[in-house]
């Protein structure tokens, strides 16, 4: 790999406890922001997630870096046995809470307060892992990822969204000028979070491109690694085997 396993804090930030507080601190405006800012387009890239897991019929899942459930939520639809998510920032998990028991869930889908790094739960416990959109917040990318393949079973299915940065043009230009500029514009004022959504475009611009990924990916221990670009290749749909 030609990166660091640890990344560098971005924008001041400086561990999984500034992390925490940050998401906390914009979990009431976050659907909302995600919604917003994607043009809904983000129900696409889960249901497309969904869609890739859907053959491998996994009975228990693991969502890491749940939020406040979107993805755990979408998850529900392949009638699995059981789904768990974790995530570090509890205000996001209380919203996730309440949107589960509104959905009748709540038997089928256990928020709680984890973290990626090191998870407390045994080896081999999972027959899926899915990470939406919050890998590149891990505190140390690859022991996350060692830490999803030591939970997963052997033959287990790892399935990851990610933000990712498309192809040069025009595209790439007009990409550009809205994430690095109107998002953290107008993410700022609606979210009151200034931070948040300066960190948003700096964590994108600074995680691996999709081969690098995949490098990380083969160090962590897993295999099959395939990825699909969606939307012009500003997201990116990756899954691996164990």
């Amino acid at each position: 790999m030609n990166r660091k396993n640890k990344k560098e804090p971005l924008h001041g930030l400086s561990g999984k406890e500034t992390v925490r507080e940050m998401f906390n601190s914009i979990s009431s405006r976050y659907d909302f922001l995600n919604h917003f800012f994607s043009f809904h387009i983000d129900r696409y890239w889960r249901r497309k997630a969904v869609d890739a897991l859907k053959p491998y019929t996994p009975r228990d899942i693991l969502d890491v870096a749940t939020g406040t459930g979107d993805f755990a939520i979408a998850l529900a639809s392949l009638h699995p046995e059981k789904i768990t998510g974790i995530d570090v920032a509890e205000e996001m998990l209380a919203i996730g809470r309440r949107k589960i028991r509104k959905k009748k869930l709540d038997r089928l889908i256990t928020l709680m307060q984890g973290d990626a790094g090191k998870m407390d739960f045994p080896s081999h416990t999972f027959d899926a892992v899915t990470v939406a959109f919050g890998v590149r917040n891990f505190e140390n990318l690859l022991q996350g990822l060692k830490e999803i393949y030591r939970v997963l079973k052997p033959g287990g299915t790892l399935v990851i969204l990610e933000f990712s940065q498309p192809p040069g043009g025009w595209f790439r230009r007009l990409y550009y000028a809205y994430f690095n500029r109107l998002v953290p514009l107008l993410g700022s004022l609606i979210s009151g979070n200034k931070q948040a959504y300066h960190y948003l475009p700096q964590s994108v611009m600074a995680f691996p491109s999709p081969d690098e990924f995949t490098e990380y990916l083969n160090h962590a221990g897993f295999s099959e690694t395939r990825f699909s670009p969606l939307t012009g290749g500003i997201v990116t749909l990756y899954l691996s085997k164990k």
